[in-house]
């Protein structure tokens, strides 16, 4: 298990330091293509409710993510609530006003809370990561809260990883609590996993 944790620590240091070379150019033209893919696949735009994230830094999806899943439809866009013990509470969105400042540089929604097992009314997940495998497995940044989100969801739910190119690859480091996503967008392309 150690040999597990210190491989998984090693690939994300070294996958953050690749992202944070990545111009803002290539960065804001890689967002928006994947945003396209993300509204294109037929799993979101059948959904009634879409659980997503606000993306910071270098995340994939860019600042607009979250407005161009709720655009235009009657779609219903939950977003997460960090809490103290790394699990997740969720929220409504309701617009840009609705987002404030929130701790480790996130921006959370203030509207009522709908509980940790709110993601369960969820058609779709849509998750932030590192790196995905051809299993499916992802590499988060390590607190495990989308990992129990995840786990939460009824297995009609469908799930999804935000990267950028290379960052689909062979082997990531698995540990037994990991929960495979069943879509990994990159700007290049649409990868789908059977588990």
């Amino acid at each position: 298990m150690k040999d597990i944790l210190n491989d998984k620590a090693t690939l994300r240091s070294q996958l953050t330091h690749s992202r944070s070379r990545v111009g803002s150019d290539r960065r804001v033209a890689a967002s928006r293509a994947l945003r396209a893919a993300l509204l294109a696949l037929p799993e979101v735009a059948g959904a009634h409710t879409v659980a997503a994230y606000v993306p910071v830094g270098s995340e994939p999806g860019g600042r607009e993510l979250v407005e161009d899943l709720a655009a235009g439809s009657t779609r219903r866009v939950l977003l997460p609530v960090l809490l103290a013990d790394d699990d997740l509470d969720w929220a409504v969105y309701q617009g840009p006003e609705s987002l404030v400042p929130a701790g480790r540089g996130l921006r959370e929604p203030i509207g009522p809370r709908l509980g940790p097992e709110g993601v369960r009314t969820a058609d779709v997940l849509v998750v932030p990561g590192l790196a995905v495998d051809r299993r499916g497995v992802r590499l988060g940044r390590g607190g495990g809260s989308y990992d129990r989100a995840l786990a939460r969801l009824p297995a009609s739910a469908v799930t999804v990883v935000l990267l950028y190119d290379g960052e689909v690859l062979d082997r990531v480091p698995a540990e037994p609590h990991d929960v495979p996503v069943d879509i990994a967008v990159t700007p290049a392309a649409v990868h789908r996993f059977t588990r």
